[in-house]
Formats: structure tokens, sequence, C-alpha cells
């Protein structure tokens, strides 16, 4: 079993004035992922409850110790053997006379609902967007974490260039960057990597195959994670010497995303950044090859809210991480993608990626 996350800090206080602004009395979390950003401590098991008055974080034997000295500002009791989850919440809810509970609906099946419900005597109430709005916005030292993993993520990426040979397949380009992230302090990987080269540069999800890096363009979407939190980046380096077309696409996508940065900021909506970034790309005649988002949010997930799509009208707050990555793909020939991830503040956006966007031609 993994050891639990153990951080100083957590987002009590700010779910608990989330609640104060709804109709909810309280919010029961139970989704790890959700646990993690209420508490601070990740673990496999567990349940927090946060009331407009107070906060209870239950959990079983293997982390009842760990989890009393990770987390502040909410009362630890253990979940023994002969008693449920459903009892402990109801014992609160009874004590402190909490009648509605916010629950995470979206995170849990239907079985798991049935089961909440059939053991709860107080009215479950669906409150993901609750987490979502809270989530999306992301304080400075929540995102000194996201900078921790993404450092760690570029430094692997410069160690692995010197491999970048047609000698190498795609697989094992794609193992060494993971075996990178571990020895430079990651956690894990936040998804899996793509390597993709040559003709299968323009699969914007391929999956690394056991075969050579080819000549041409090689793509390399990874991320990672640290403390919970998560890097997203992509780069498109060049095996020998980029055609004019390829340098032309190059510099199309690297305008496209300058234009939809420079579109960020608090109160754009995310569709409105998007735009601005297809339009550098349609008008240079590629429109019909950039088929996703210009970005999406990042943060103890890789996609989170809010977005920078075609389809999300939302306006981006101060304080979100979104990723920012467009793309062209010509099918059977080449794609490029690059990406980088910013933070939206009142005056635009701090990019939080070091690593340079020049086109690399690597020599073969």
């Amino acid at each position: 079993m993994k050891n639990p996350i153990e951080n100083t800090t957590n987002n009590i206080a700010k779910l608990r004035e989330a609640i104060k602004e709804s109709e909810l009395d309280a919010l029961m979390i139970t989704s790890p992922v959700n646990r993690l950003y209420a508490t601070g401590f990740s673990s496999s098991a567990g349940v927090a409850l946060i009331a407009r008055e107070g906060a209870w974080f239950f959990t079983d034997s293997r982390y009842i110790e760990a989890a009393a000295l990770a987390i502040s500002d909410a009362e630890i009791s253990e979940q023994r053997s002969g008693s449920t989850y459903q009892k402990l919440v109801n014992a609160v809810c009874a004590e402190r006379g909490l009648k509605t509970l916010g629950f995470e609906e979206k995170s849990i099946t239907y079985s798991e609902y049935k089961t909440w419900e059939a053991g709860l005597d107080v009215a479950l109430v669906p409150s993901q967007a609750l987490l979502q709005d809270a989530r999306a916005v992301k304080s400075r030292a929540e995102l000194n974490k996201m900078i921790a993993a993404q450092r760690i993520a570029e430094k692997s990426f410069n160690e692995i260039l010197p491999l970048i040979k047609t000698d190498i397949t795609e697989r094992r380009l794609a193992n060494e960057l993971l075996t990178a992230f571990l020895r430079n302090g990651a956690d894990d990987k936040a998804f899996e990597t793509i390597v993709v080269s040559g003709e299968r540069s323009s699969m914007p999800h391929g999956v690394p195959e056991d075969r050579p890096l080819q000549k041409g363009f090689l793509t390399i979407d990874f991320g990672v994670k640290k403390d919970g939190w998560c890097s997203d980046t992509t780069r498109t380096v060049c095996l020998g010497r980029a055609s004019e077309e390829m340098r032309r696409v190059y510099d199309t996508v690297l305008r496209a995303q300058l234009a939809g940065i420079a579109a960020a900021r608090v109160g754009a909506r995310g569709s409105d950044v998007h735009a601005a970034a297809l339009n550098v790309i349609s008008d240079a005649g590629f429109g019909k090859f950039f088929g996703h988002g210009f970005g999406h949010g990042l943060g103890l997930e890789v996609h989170e809210t809010p977005n920078a799509a075609p389809s999300y009208a939302g306006e981006l707050p101060a304080g979100a991480v979104i990723s920012a990555e467009p793309g062209i793909y010509l099918p059977g020939k080449f794609g490029v993608r690059i990406e980088d991830v910013i933070y939206i503040t009142e005056s635009g956006s701090e990019n939080i990626t070091a690593l340079p966007k020049e086109l690399m031609e690597i020599s073969v």
C-alpha cells in the first residue's frame, strides 16, 4: 500500500464558506481526490464531513494515526469493525441537527448512492459543482505545488533529450521519461505519456509503440504528480531537418498558442480563449486540422474545470490554472502540439512552464 500523502494545508475553511453560501447544512466528501483537496490528506478509504460549523474525518485503522497527525481543523474518528461510515455520519448529523447533506453525485456509483441513501437519515443533495468551483481557484500555495511538479517534469524531459535518436523506440523513450520522473522526486506520472513520431505524430493521443523513432516530428506529452498535484506539458521536436511546410505548421501552432494565452484573463470566456487560437490556425488554412480545445483545467486531476474549449461559455476566474495546447494534425503526414500551463490573474496570466518553445531540430 502506498504511503498516504501528508500535507500541512487544507481547504476546510474555504469549503465551509462555500457551504454557508449554499442551502446545505453540510457537505459529505467520499472521493479520494476531493478528500485530499479538503483535508490535505490522501488515503484509499475515508469520509470527510464539513458543516457550517465543524468538520469531521472518518477512516479505518490503516490510516487513523496518520490522519490524526496530518489533518488540522477536523475531528478524527475511526471506522471500526461492526460500524459503518453511514452510522458515523448519521451520529454527527443527529447531534448537530443537520438535515441536508451535499454529496458528489458524479463520483459515486448508483449502488453506492443507494447504500448511502438507505443508511442516512438526512436528505442527500447533489453538490459536485460546489467542489468543482472551489477547486477551480488555486491559492498561491497550491500554485507553488504545481510549479514544483512542473519543474520535476521539465528536468526529466531535458535529461532524456540526449536519448532521442532513431535507434530508440517510442515505448522505450516513454519508459525512460517515467524513470526520470521518479528519480527526480515525482510520486508518479500524471497520465500515460504520449510519445509519437513521424507520421504518427498526427495522432493527438497516440500510444507509444515498439518501433524506432521516425525522422520528422516527435511529439511528447508528459506530466507528473507530486504531493497530489499534476503537471502537463507537450513539446514537439524534429528528428532531422524540418521542411518548409513543417516549419510553417510549427510557427502557426506557436502563434496560436501565444494568441490564446494573450486572450486568457479574468472574466474571459473559455470559448473566446479557444477562438483566439483557432482564428490564427484558420487564417493559416489549417482550421479543420485543429479538433480539440485550446486548454483544460489542471490541478489535483489532469482534467478539471474551467476549460478553454469551444463548448465552454463560462468565465475564467482569478486563480484558475489551465493548459494552453493548440495543435495542428495532418493525417498520415505529421502533427504539432505545444503545451504550457498558465495561471489566470486579473491582468492576464502567468506562464508556469519554463521549457523553451523554439523549434528544436535533433541531428540523426
